[in-house]
């Protein structure tokens, strides 16, 4: 009763964490802001984010996980310690149970990381386990994966993009690539630079892509003003953008993104895919927010698609509900 058990959905682009009980407890941005001169932590989360490209040369901001795995371990460490004593309280003498997400396809080595970053931040090394995404994703969708039917979830998270079929608790097909909504904010900055000439940060990028963003051509286009700095004047400069130029301008990782719908039915088996067919699949993640992207899967592939409820929380809603159904699923993730 006095331990917590908690579910972690350590994503490139934010922390949420899951509470028994408790539900989602804390949804902050994965970002560190350091003092490079006393290399000290400066700011974790929100507070970090609000930093990003307005810092002074002595404090970095930096994203320490890159494609949903750990790029420095030492401030991953250091940026997960921070979420769990926020959530477990700093002197809590019973160490949490941890469920802890890593990407489908990720190598021994990585997932090593991940464990002992979490064991490091919070939890005895018996009490710290890992689960792949997709398996998280389907859990928090609310998907009967521990039946023997076919269940298709497409993951589409900040560093990664994962599309898995699972049946009894396990990922019979399944395929990542890197792209994911990080990318799709590069896609942004790099059309704004070659078509006006403005050279934009990655947080304007972001805040176009939530506002103006869609898979699919919208019949009223909407339009934003956005700020930035003139490439050949060098001076700052307002220009109006439109959502039918953001469409344009993620064509590349929106394609990678189908390619990977497509790889993975192709590799179902046939019993599988007419359960497919019939349910369609489920999309989570934070890209899933991104306008039409469900009618352009559906269009794509011929499968219905629709996006779960909440899709943000719901990897880490599913690993936090692993770790309560734990000896059930345990023989799924023993690997990891």
């Amino acid at each position: 009763m006095l331990r917590k058990e908690i579910g972690v959905d350590l994503g490139t682009v934010n922390v949420l964490v899951h509470v028994r009980g408790q539900g989602i407890v804390l949804q902050e941005p994965s970002v560190v802001a350091i003092s490079i001169d006393e290399n000290k932590i400066v700011a974790v989360g929100e507070e970090a984010r609000a930093m990003l490209g307005r810092t002074p040369d002595a404090i970095e901001v930096v994203r320490p996980m890159r494609d949903g795995v750990i790029a420095d371990y030492q401030i991953t460490e250091a940026m997960l310690r921070y979420f769990i004593h926020k959530v477990t309280g700093r002197f809590n003498w019973f160490k949490p149970k941890i469920m802890i997400s890593v990407p489908f396809g990720v190598t021994s080595v990585e997932s090593r990381a991940v464990h002992e970053a979490a064991v490091s931040a919070g939890g005895a090394a018996r009490d710290v386990h890992l689960i792949p995404e997709p398996i998280a994703a389907a859990i928090g969708a609310g998907l009967p994966v521990n039946t023997p039917t076919g269940n298709m979830v497409l993951d589409l998270g900040g560093g990664t993009t994962e599309a898995a079929v699972i049946s009894m608790n396990g990922i019979v097909v399944a395929n990542s690539v890197r792209i994911g909504g990080v990318r799709m904010d590069e896609a942004i900055v790099a059309y704004v630079r070659k078509k006006y000439n403005l050279a934009i940060g990655e947080p304007t990028a972001e805040e176009i892509k939530f506002r103006l963003g869609a898979a699919i051509t919208l019949e009223d286009d909407l339009e934003m003003e956005i700020q930035g700095r003139d490439q050949v004047a060098g001076l700052p400069r307002t220009i109006r953008i439109r959502s039918s130029e953001v469409t344009e301008a993620i064509q590349e990782p929106l394609a990678a993104i189908v390619s990977v719908v497509k790889s993975v039915l192709e590799k179902t088996p046939p019993e599988l895919a007419s359960d497919i067919i019939d349910r369609g699949l489920v999309l989570v993640g934070g890209g899933a927010l991104l306008r039409r992207l469900d009618q352009l899967i559906t269009k794509e592939t011929g499968v219905a698609a629709y996006v779960a409820e909440a899709p943000m929380a719901c990897v880490a809603m599913g690993a936090g509900k692993a770790l309560e159904n734990y000896s059930i699923i345990r023989r799924s993730i023993s690997g990891l």
